[in-house]
């Protein structure tokens, strides 16, 4: 049958759906008919309830359901035959004056776009590199060390200073009222790590075992503790005992104690070097990818659909209410949260998954099967058994789907990278490292 398909907007459309009356009514009839056979009712034995009772107590519902199979069905005959690829779900609604004996329903849906691609020649992408040095590497061993030192008491008469533990008692007032979070007994510290405010940390430096001292200290404006930001407060403290950092010596006994494979000094600096030669390869395809989508956008063409939108908005306010959840806040999942604080993400990221789709499809840039096996064996390096990673990936239908979906995204973005003019930039180790 010819199916009329109306441009209302963009990529809105609108089709005109006729039903019989008497398709819907027989095939309601079967279906109440079937029922009959199973349903149980007080006062009549199973099978035995009369078509009268049957259809007055279900015969609203299986009308519904009816009307709802029919009207879906004739929708999807109606696209299919105008070649239409519908966005999300149509919004149906029965119209008035129909001819006797039909039904008419206008369907209102939306297709996805054509999406037009510039010339990716013309596109300039920042594409950065990064090197793992001998200080990054002297670094991580320091950071080693610092994760397995032993401390030990100080003589009485010495002062606290940077790495040094401390044990204290402290109690703070504002306005000399207590508060919330302000007092603590047999309270531990390092000193000069940042584990407290620097006026605290402060006051306390330079301090003996036994000493007490009263000092003021101003909350920032941005404290996480909102009843205190921005005041000022006077706290006591009392050093009970400070303690002295030891660090591990560099040697084997050191690359021993962290399970390196060859437990000497060269063979500890050799695994650091692997392991941050793998975050940095990883950081920076993730950095380039980035700039790589951000080109793609800037010289892609196309409406995104409203639905799809909707569709990315929904799981993202449902992703904020389960890390609510998470972090233990109390009716997390009737949290109000208004989706616009996420709806320009979610429409990047409606955009930037056509795009990569289109530019996929045009340039056979689909996951091949010895790039996936690589990707996920990548993965699992860096695990005590990574065999078990691989099958552990491997087992799960949905972690491949994502395993593929990132290959995808590796593919586009070296097929963008080998088009583009690739302006180069060296970024500092400690740089890229501290980007999240």
């Amino acid at each position: 049958m010819a199916v009329t398909v109306e441009t209302l907007e963009k990529l809105e459309r609108k089709i005109t759906l006729t039903l019989p009356v008497g398709t819907i009514q027989s095939e309601v009839d079967s279906r109440l008919k079937r029922l009959a056979r199973t349903v149980k009712m007080d006062g009549f034995r199973p099978g035995k309830v009369p078509m009268n009772v049957v259809a007055q107590r279900y015969g609203y519902s299986v009308h519904y359901e009816v009307m709802n199979d029919k009207v879906g069905e004739a929708f999807s005959v109606a696209a299919n035959e105008a070649k239409l690829r519908v966005a999300g779900q149509p919004r149906i609604s029965e119209k008035e004056g129909a001819p006797e004996g039909e039904l008419t329903f206008d369907a209102i849906f939306e297709v996805y776009p054509e999406v037009k691609i510039g010339d990716l020649a013309s596109a300039e992408v920042e594409k950065i590199t990064a090197e793992v040095t001998d200080e990054a590497i002297d670094k991580t061993v320091d950071i080693l060390r610092k994760q397995r030192r032993t401390f030990a008491q100080r003589a009485i008469d010495a002062p606290a200073q940077d790495g040094d533990r401390v044990t204290i008692d402290f109690e703070g007032k504002i306005d000399g009222e207590p508060f919330a979070g302000g007092k603590a007994e047999a309270f531990q510290f390092l000193v000069g790590e940042g584990q407290m405010l620097k006026e605290f940390e402060d006051a306390v430096r330079g301090m003996k075992s036994g000493e007490s001292k009263t000092f003021p200290l101003n909350f920032p404006a941005d404290y996480h503790g909102k009843d205190v930001a921005g005041k000022q407060a006077d706290f006591m403290v009392t050093v009970k005992k400070i303690e002295a950092a030891h660090l591990p010596e560099v040697n084997e006994a050191l690359a021993k104690s962290l399970g390196i494979a060859e437990a000497t000094v060269e063979g500890l600096r050799a695994d650091i070097r692997k392991n941050l030669e793998r975050e940095v390869k990883f950081r920076l395809l993730a950095r380039n990818k980035n700039a790589v989508m951000d080109a793609l956008l800037a010289h892609a063409e196309l409406d995104v659909p409203q639905a799809i939108v909707q569709s990315e908005l929904d799981r993202m306010v449902e992703g904020a209410r389960a890390d609510l959840k998470q972090r233990g806040i109390k009716d997390a999942d009737k949290a109000p949260i208004p989706d616009d604080i996420f709806r320009p993400q979610a429409e990047k990221r409606v955009r930037l998954g056509l795009v990569v789709a289109e530019l996929t499809r045009t340039n056979d840039l689909f996951p091949k099967t010895e790039q996936v096996k690589a990707h996920v064996e990548e993965l699992a390096s860096s695990y005590e058994k990574p065999e078990d990673v691989v099958r552990w990936y491997f087992s799960d239908e949905k972690r491949m789907a994502e395993v593929e979906s990132v290959v995808i995204e590796n593919n586009v973005t070296n097929f963008v990278l080998g088009k583009a003019k690739i302006v180069e930039k060296s970024v500092p180790f400690d740089e890229l490292m501290a980007q999240n």
